[in-house]
């Protein structure tokens, strides 16, 4: 396919990622909501944020806090009403910024009207919406596909005797899109929400829609989770349904479209998202947040090395430049907070706050910064026992290893606290009031005791914070083609700790030094670089004077150690010959 750079404004846009519940409560319910989210935009402006990403704010029972949707046409009352959403669009346009929503296309709430409907009798006319199959000779399920959450994906109904597919939670049956009235009854519903003015989707487990309906059985069985990925994961019909969605709905409107599309290869991104093929605009770049997960049981923890992450960081860098668009992403919701996974929580929770920052703003691709991450939040504190778990993987996690494998609470425990969603999802700290000025009532959820160190208020006006460098380096960002197109290359690739590379567009130069370890690195840059920095500008940095010392010793050539997560931002310098 031809290689194409196009100037977009959804590759020059900083997306934040708004977790509704988390963010702001107007009502101190306990619960964030849309006038909370309103009261924040001037925050959110200043930041220099360009889109908000907004998850399910559709009415839902919460199985999954929204991911399970029992109405595609309205608001859920905990968040607000639909006027509240109409005015938080309306405001955000009138600062020249943009929302996009979660589209949740795989399944819905099994208290959905359709699928109350689907499992009401066999004939029903909306039983083929959903995936309904016999049980299996022995009575159990049709097989033994395992969904996301590790039990079987299948769920007997007793009325009517057979059991209905869900990837995700049983409360959350997969949509059957083999069946064109249900295709059509997602595009009226997207074009719902477009025709009022929302710029674009993020869209749900988007490469899950098409299933190998033969259902055959997995072979896989080693693995926790997903085992049957292959047979419900980029199915035959994908591209087919994608392009549909495109020419029926996308294509009326100025917006874009992000694919979460995990288990895919290059290849396979570059066929969503290249322009030719009128399917995607952009897929998240999801191995990363995933580098320390067991790919055998994703609670289990393994051990990583930096080259592991620059080869990550190469492949969605160079092999798809021209070819296809990614979103930077290295946290959300569901994940654990970046710092606590990617840097260090405790001691260095500063410095590697503002590496990890750095790090995603320099690389090419539409960067989703997910709330807090930009003064610092870490991991929660609360989760002593599974009581404390809200989230429902976790939940079905502890009870299939404790009760199924006889494994010790304790242990399962271990794993769980770092990599519940729960960390992710703790109230914004925004002071250090007694819940953060979140709300105030008890929130849905326990503020991190930290906040009385970590919160925005302390950070506002601080020129050394971590919020300041972020507001900084999305400025910068804004105003360099060579940060927003510029090609890629990793120097100094064989460091075990630094982690370091230039990004170039026509006379536009950078080079990026990233110490992405607790220890001292030395730095030792190749000659030829040397001679290009004589005439560069450290724009950047993140330890002030010995940064700019630093700077100089590496110029001279003279011994210099950067410290720990210790980074260095240069900008004009000529690039190495290709």
């Amino acid at each position: 396919m031809k290689k194409i750079m196009k100037p977009e404004f959804w590759k020059e846009s900083v997306i934040y990622e708004v977790y509704p519940r988390s963010f702001k409560d107007s009502n101190n319910d306990g619960i964030g909501d849309i006038p909370g989210i309103l009261s924040k935009l001037d925050y959110l402006q200043d930041l220099g944020i360009d889109i908000i990403w907004l998850p399910p704010v559709y009415p839902s029972p919460n199985a999954d806090y929204g991911y399970d949707i029992t109405d595609h046409y309205g608001i859920n009352p905990e968040y607000g009403t639909m006027d509240d959403w109409k005015q938080l669009l309306h405001e955000l346009h009138e600062r020249n910024m943009r929302m996009i929503m979660d589209l949740v296309i795989n399944h819905t709430s099994d208290e959905h009207p359709w699928f109350k409907e689907s499992r009401s009798s066999r004939d029903n006319k909306y039983r083929d919406y959903y995936f309904w199959r016999d049980p299996a000779p022995d009575g159990g399920p049709p097989n033994n596909w395992t969904s996301f959450l590790g039990d079987s994906m299948w769920h007997l109904d007793e009325q009517t005797g057979q059991y209905y597919l869900h990837s995700y939670g049983i409360k959350q049956p997969d949509l059957n899109w083999d069946n064109p009235n249900v295709r059509k009854d997602m595009h009226r519903a997207m074009r719902f929400w477009l025709d009022m003015g929302m710029d674009g989707y993020r869209i749900d487990a988007v490469n899950s829609i098409s299933k190998d309906t033969s259902f055959p059985p997995a072979t896989d069985t080693e693995k926790m989770q997903a085992n049957s990925s292959e047979f419900y994961k980029n199915g035959p019909h994908i591209h087919e349904y994608l392009h549909e969605m495109y020419t029926e709905v996308f294509s009326h409107y100025n917006i874009f479209t992000t694919g979460e599309a995990s288990d895919v290869t290059l290849e396979e991104v570059k066929e969503y998202t290249h322009p030719a093929r009128e399917e995607l605009n952009m897929v998240l770049m999801i191995e990363a947040s995933k580098i320390c997960d067991d790919p055998k049981d994703m609670w289990k923890s393994k051990s990583w090395d930096l080259h592991e992450l620059k080869e990550i960081v190469a492949k969605w860098q160079k092999d798809l430049y021209g070819e296809g668009w990614m979103g930077t992403y290295l946290s959300n919701h569901d994940h654990p907070r970046l710092v606590a996974y990617l840097g260090d929580e405790g001691r260095y929770r500063v410095e590697s706050a503002k590496m990890l920052g750095i790090f995603q703003l320099t690389l090419r691709g539409t960067p989703y910064i997910y709330q807090g991450d930009e003064i610092g939040m870490t991991n929660a504190s609360h989760l002593h026992t599974i009581d404390d778990v809200t989230e429902q993987q976790a939940r079905v996690y502890y009870d299939l290893m404790t009760t199924k494998y006889g494994e010790d609470p304790e242990q399962v425990m271990k794993r769980i606290r770092p990599k519940a969603r729960d960390n992710a999802r703790t109230p914004m700290q925004w002071d250090d009031s007694q819940y953060a000025d979140f709300s105030a009532q008890k929130p849905w959820m326990q503020v991190n005791p930290n906040k009385e160190y970590i919160n925005v208020q302390r950070q506002e006006d601080d020129p050394d914070s971590i919020l300041t460098m972020y507001r900084k380096l999305i400025h910068i960002r804004r105003k360099s083609s060579a940060l927003l197109y510029g090609k890629y290359d990793c120097i100094m690739s064989e460091h075990d700790q630094i982690f370091a590379y230039t990004r170039e567009w026509h006379d536009e130069h950078w080079l990026i030094i990233l110490n992405f370890s607790r220890s001292e690195a030395e730095l030792q840059l190749p000659q030829e670089l040397i001679d290009r920095l004589e005439s560069s500008e450290l724009i950047l940095c993140t330890h002030g004077d010995h940064s700019r010392d630093v700077a100089r010793a590496a110029i001279s050539q003279q011994p210099a150690q950067l410290k720990p997560y210790e980074s260095l931002v240069f900008r004009g310098f000529s690039i190495l010959d290709q």
